[in-house]
């Protein structure tokens, strides 16, 4: 047994009571009047939308801000829900932006935990096909890993690697001290993390297969699951990857509730499977009270990063290592971490071990004062594709963490194009600290940034020369002391020599049940073309489906009436919108 964890237990306890924040933080209102989140995601295929996992069986959809009348999936009248049981966690495939594909886990009727598949279709769809569920099936056949009688320690989460694979937290199975061994059993999938690859076509009989390299699969299956990654959890709560960001690990973090006594939180460097975290031998890194002849399954085992005593909370809450821009420099490669039962969030610093690539605890800091006190139970902590943290309060809240002096987002940007010359102006935040810089970013796509980051000084307006011809998506941002603030709205910029294409014409819609099929005449020069859905004529935008070079489309769409309209597309741009047709599903 590493010393290492033990001293990290005791730094973190003192200092988390002694030590200031590094840099004052405050929360903004995301979204309320939520109904029980658990899980805040966002959607690889847009940088305004996002969803949000509700233990009762919903995932809504949250779009520039606004909640979307339907949701993404609806799996109230498929779940068993209260208490620790529900929808508990989502994720998307790797390759979601094309093959449309995310993972559930949630609790069955008959209180099992089902990991199933569904598709959306087209791939950026704000609704999912009910129809496209596919459960996995696990060993032995069956499409759910069996749970006890007890309703607790579900575990829920799911996440995907780095590597590609999707990792599957699983719980004990509940009851005091794990009554079954299950988390040091070897022919059980619970109290461990498990490791799939689930890159398999539809039609797969069990969905997913085992990746060679997982640690256990030399041995035969009759000894010990191959699925398994980790032993000795009690019940995972929350895990992330250090996989975004200059600097980042590929660490695995997981937080792991405990039973009486401690809280903890295990750093795992990347690709280090076949780790025993010691439950229910240990708690923490001390030996389970109550657990005096029980012995692990093979040693050593592996002492948590850190963990704290109740004194502090009673149901950790694992986050994310921070690598966003929005934050003072100094928190960037911090672990937030919170706990829903005390509100608690905190940060810890992580020295890394160049050699051994292992973390040991450097610092700790207590953020709760400043973020608000109690926050209603910080059941989850969230990441968007920036890197940004949000908090998901189990009393109806997604909060982000932003700086106390963070500077808001710039309006009223414009761009004029002279040949190759564009001139940008745009209006400082509104109220807030002075910017102290600006930084301004083109990318191929709305909210990208992979063509350019121009850092520029505080005076609103830039003047770039020498642009190819192309089409652009721009936005700023301003910047205050090192903190980079929220984008603004993004322009579109075409340089001269790059026509957009004409506005499709000829476009007709009807539905059949659930299902609209929208059709439209073919504009020259066009490469793929993009339909959008609006609630009134000239309305805003409700959906906004990229849909390839075809002409004709079929799409599921909940209940309503719904304009629709067609843009044609090219390497220059998004041309001028077709007229609307309406069209209403039953």
């Amino acid at each position: 047994m590493s010393a290492v964890s033990m001293v990290g237990r005791v730094c973190l306890a003192a200092l988390l009571v002694a030590t200031p924040a590094v840099a004052q933080l405050r929360t903004q209102v995301v979204v309320q009047g939520l109904s029980s989140p658990v899980a805040f995601v966002p959607d690889p295929t847009s940088t305004t939308r996002f969803f949000i996992v509700q233990q009762g069986g919903l995932i809504r959809v949250l779009d520039n801000g606004a909640l979307l009348p339907a949701p993404l999936l609806d799996l109230r009248t498929s779940i068993l829900t209260g208490g620790e049981q529900g929808l508990l966690g989502m994720a998307f495939a790797p390759d979601a932006a094309t093959s449309g594909r995310f993972f559930v886990n949630f609790t069955s009727p008959a209180g099992d935990i089902v990991v199933a598949r569904f598709r959306r279709s087209p791939a950026n769809a704000p609704v999912a096909d009910p129809a496209s569920r596919s459960d996995l099936v696990w060993p032995g056949g069956l499409a759910f890993i069996p749970h006890p009688g007890q309703t607790n320690h579900n575990g829920g989460h799911l996440a995907f690697g780095p590597d590609g694979y999707l990792y599957v937290g699983t719980g004990d199975g509940g009851g005091g001290n794990d009554p079954d061994n299950n988390a040091q059993d070897p022919l059980s999938l619970l109290g461990k993390m498990l490791r799939i690859d689930v890159s398999v076509p539809d039609g797969h009989p069990t969905g997913y297969q085992v990746p060679p390299t997982n640690p256990f699969v030399s041995y035969s299956s009759n000894l010990v699951r191959h699925e398994i990654w980790a032993f000795g959890l009690r019940n995972p709560w929350r895990y992330s990857f250090d996989d975004l960001g200059t600097g980042a690990t590929g660490a695995l973090l997981v937080g792991d509730v405990g039973q009486g006594a401690r809280e903890e939180v295990n750093y795992e460097p990347a690709g280090a499977g076949g780790r025993n975290y010691g439950w229910s031998i240990r708690e923490g890194t001390i030996a389970t009270p109550g657990i005096t002849t029980r012995t692990p399954l093979y040693l050593p085992l592996t002492n948590p990063l850190f963990d704290y005593p109740r004194t502090i909370g009673r149901a950790v809450t694992g986050g994310f290592v921070y690598r966003g821009m929005q934050l003072p420099a100094a928190y960037r490669g911090r672990y937030f971490v919170a706990d829903s039962s005390t509100s608690m969030v905190a940060s810890v610093g992580i020295a890394v071990n160049p050699a051994t690539r292992e973390g040991a605890l450097s610092d700790a800091a207590d953020h709760t004062a400043e973020l608000g006190g109690s926050l209603g139970g910080v059941v989850s902590l969230g990441r968007d594709r920036d890197g940004e943290l949000y908090l998901v309060t189990f009393a109806g809240r997604i909060l982000k963490v932003v700086a106390a002096d963070a500077p808001g987002p710039p309006s009223g940007l414009q761009a004029t194009v002279s040949g190759g010359t564009v001139a940008f102006t745009w209006s400082p935040p509104v109220g807030g600290p002075a910017p102290t810089g600006y930084h301004l970013e083109a990318g191929s796509s709305p909210g990208a940034a992979n063509l350019a980051v121009l850092a520029i000084g505080p005076t609103p307006g830039f003047t770039v020369p020498g642009v190819p011809d192309g089409a652009y998506f721009v936005r700023v941002r301003a910047e205050r002391n090192g903190v980079v603030g929220p984008p603004s709205s993004d322009v579109s910029v075409v340089v001269a020599g790059c026509p957009v294409p004409a506005a499709p014409s000829g476009v007709t819609a009807s539905a059949a049940g659930t299902m609209v099929t929208i059709t439209w005449s073919g504009v020259a020069g066009a490469t793929g073309y993009v339909i959008e859905a609006a609630a009134s004529p000239g309305g805003g935008t409700l959906a906004s489906l990229s849909v390839g070079a075809v002409t004709t489309r079929t799409v599921p769409a909940p209940a309503g009436r719904y304009y629709l309209r067609v843009r044609a597309l090219n390497g220059c741009g998004s041309g001028p919108v077709s007229a609307e047709v309406p069209v209403v599903v039953p």
